[in-house]
């Protein structure tokens, strides 16, 4: 299905879940190339900027959060980019349809003369040329993403916090989740950031005249989300060592306490098996035996405790 916001000299079609006949239909108004259309059909493409001579092709990765299990997954961004339109295919990341919805409702409160000021502003702002309003999709995916970047900077902090304060298995699942949004997230990244340094650069020229410093403004978002990611990612794996250390520590004071009782039951074993054969022994039948065994047992106990301790093994 194909929608459209028709704005003074530009449009905006929006191609949600679309069909052969949409395809058809792009085909044969825009003349895109047919390798495009194949590129539109297909899913899970690498980011890329394709330079035709009257229009450019788009593929580009988002983040969002699944929020029945917390996972970080990606959405497409397809654009056809045009002197004097823009078109958005496929099921497109949901700041593409909420951008799409509040412009459609904003241009006809504009049309019909009801339209609140700021509301003129923005239709007369993305309304000036397809770079605008390539700019402000590309602007409100930002702002989105870097929102999704501090919530995983907040997940790191917990970690850092739940380390020393929660049980293992609870800081395991966690940890392992939080570093596999944050390697997504680096790999989504490290190949993107060569398209957008094609803006910036001006490798892509666009049809407008000063856009140059509003790509670089993207450009420069983009870079400080890669670097943040990167951090992130880095400080995920020092607090995954912390972890094992402390569990190691954990271990290995238990492993002392285990050899502790083991060397003690030695001694102890030996005494009470000694008395316990079916043999002549002194003293077995003194009144007191059973005290002196107890008494020599609490001596053996005492001298490997204090040992123990001035070893520093406990």
């Amino acid at each position: 299905m194909i929608e459209t916001i028709n704005f003074e000299e530009l449009k905006w079609l929006h191609v949600i879940n679309p069909d052969e006949k949409d395809y058809e239909y792009l085909s044969e108004n825009f003349a895109f190339h047919p390798l495009d259309i194949e590129d539109c059909k297909a899913s899970n493409q690498r980011p890329k900027i394709d330079e035709y001579d009257d229009y450019y092709f788009l593929i580009l990765h988002f983040p969002y959060l699944d929020k029945t299990n917390k996972f970080i997954r990606l959405k497409e961004v397809k654009v056809f980019w045009g002197k004097d339109y823009i078109v958005t295919i496929g099921r497109s990341h949901w700041v593409v349809n909420n951008l799409f919805e509040q412009l459609k409702a904003i241009s006809e409160h504009y049309k019909n003369g009801v339209a609140a000021k700021d509301e003129e502003e923005l239709i007369e702002t993305v309304s000036a040329s397809s770079d605008v309003l390539l700019y402000n999709l590309l602007n409100k995916l930002m702002i989105e993403t870097y929102t999704l970047i501090l919530r995983i900077g907040g997940e790191v902090d917990s970690i850092n916090y739940d380390i020393f304060t929660k049980k293992p298995e609870k800081v395991i699942e966690h940890l392992s989740l939080t570093r596999k949004n944050i390697i997504l997230l680096n790999t989504t990244f490290k190949p993107q950031i060569r398209v957008f340094h094609k803006f910036e650069s001006g490798g892509i020229k666009g049809y407008a005249e000063d856009m140059e410093d509003y790509w670089g403004n993207i450009l420069d978002q983009y870079q400080r989300m890669f670097d943040m990611v990167e951090d992130y990612g880095e400080l995920i794996e020092g607090l995954s060592q912390t972890f094992d250390s402390l569990q190691t520590n954990k271990t290995n004071e238990i492993m002392k306490v285990l050899t502790f009782l083991s060397t003690i039951m030695l001694p102890l074993t030996v005494v009470s098996s000694i008395y316990g054969m079916n043999v002549s022994l002194p003293w077995q039948n003194s009144n007191y035996i059973f005290v002196g065994i107890i008494a020599v047992m609490l001596v053996i106990v005492i001298a490997f405790f204090f040992y123990f301790k001035k070893k520093r093994w406990l």
